[in-house]
């Protein structure tokens, strides 16, 4: 399952170089590796998957909106990456454990986050938007890179309890060139931690082309740590499915690691602070185009005769009703009385806690009203 070391080009034949289960038009593709994977899958799971990524590119464009307005001091878009996220994420197991960038709004999405969960960190109001331990994901990590080590940290917890559990992270093509990711393949490697890593390959870290620091594939470099890689089209939802109950199998039979390169493109800027059209050329946003996953598993469905335009109008509907809600709780958020910050540090009571926030109380103090 390794990848073929071909050098990395910008163009079309690039997308040669990965497994692959619906072509650009829609047709469904035999591949020996993924088919077995995604046997199961019928008419109603695509249409789920469909559906999710419709609903997960509204969010996207309601969190730019917001944004741009004034309402959150940040985005980071996931437009073109809807197939990468959803179908990975998808065939996860409850109980396991992920650990997501900052860009994963569809992983969380699929994990059923709240209309609100998408927007708290970027408007501000808390460090994690939701319950890391009820939703079974960790808090978005902005540092690049980290939340891999965190990962095979969980992971080598779960190898030690012997549980059925897999940990899974995922980050971005720019990360691969972080020490953190390459500490965290040699920790799983070396102790044969249950653990996925998800490279969303979307070709730009901020302003660098994948080209430009990497020569080869990027699913080339896990067997160089001893882990098995798999490189998939990432706006194929049903072959990141499949690949990532390959993964997951791997790991939850105590076979150690397993890597998976999407090869995607993000269609937006890197966040909502930056102009790609500064330094992407307009040809190439075009030709990605051509490929949108959504376009993709539609054109799949409508060939199949199982979706048509009454029911992918219910969707869209369902996607503006999400985005209504999305915007309801971030415009309705309530900031959070400042000595809360201090609220869940410790499980339990702290002494150091208590003075720290004795402290800052006597601090805020100085700007009250005499």
């Amino acid at each position: 399952m390794s990848p073929q070391s071909s050098p990395i080009t910008d163009t079309p034949q690039d997308l040669e170089l990965v497994e692959r289960l619906l072509a650009p038009d829609g047709t469904r593709l035999s591949n020996p590796e993924l088919d077995a994977f995604v046997a199961d899958v019928d008419a109603a799971q695509l249409r789920a998957l469909h559906r999710d990524m419709v609903i997960l590119r509204r969010i996207d464009s309601e969190g730019i909106a917001l944004q741009r307005q004034g309402q959150l001091g940040l985005w980071a878009p996931c437009n073109g990456q809807e197939a990468a996220q959803i179908g990975t994420a998808r065939a996860i197991d409850p109980i396991d454990f992920i650990f997501p960038s900052y860009r994963e709004t569809g992983v969380i999405y699929s994990r059923s986050a709240k209309p609100g969960d998408f927007v708290r960190v970027w408007r501000g109001e808390e460090g994690a938007p939701f319950d890391p331990m009820q939703m079974r994901v960790a808090p978005l990590q902005i540092i690049i890179g980290a939340q891999t080590l965190h990962a095979v940290g969980y992971a080598m917890g779960i190898k030690h309890e012997k549980a059925p559990e897999v940990a899974v992270t995922y980050f971005g093509d720019g990360a691969t060139s972080q020490g953190d990711v390459n500490e965290a393949m040699v920790f799983a490697a070396s102790y044969q931690a249950p653990v996925v890593f998800v490279c969303q390959n979307n070709h730009w870290a901020i302003s660098e082309p994948v080209a430009l620091q990497s020569q080869y594939p990027i699913a080339g470099r896990a067997p160089g740590f001893g882990i098995p890689s798999m490189r998939v089209d990432g706006n194929d939802v049903l072959a990141c499915m499949a690949a990532m109950r390959w993964a997951l199998a791997h790991a939850r039979a105590g076979k150690g690691p397993a890597f998976i390169e999407a090869v995607t493109y993000r269609m937006g800027p890197h966040t909502t602070s930056d102009d790609p059209t500064r330094y992407r050329d307009p040809a190439e946003l075009e030709s990605w185009k051509r490929r949108d996953p959504i376009d993709r598993i539609e054109a799949y469905l409508r060939g199949l005769g199982e979706i048509d335009d009454e029911q992918i109008a219910a969707v869209h509907a369902d996607a503006d009703k999400m985005a209504r809600e999305m915007r309801a709780e971030c415009l309705g958020m309530v900031t959070r009385e400042p000595l809360a910050v201090f609220d869940g540090v410790y499980a339990e009571p702290h002494s150091g806690i208590a003075r720290q926030r004795d402290e800052y109380a006597a601090y805020l103090s100085t700007f009250e009203e005499a």
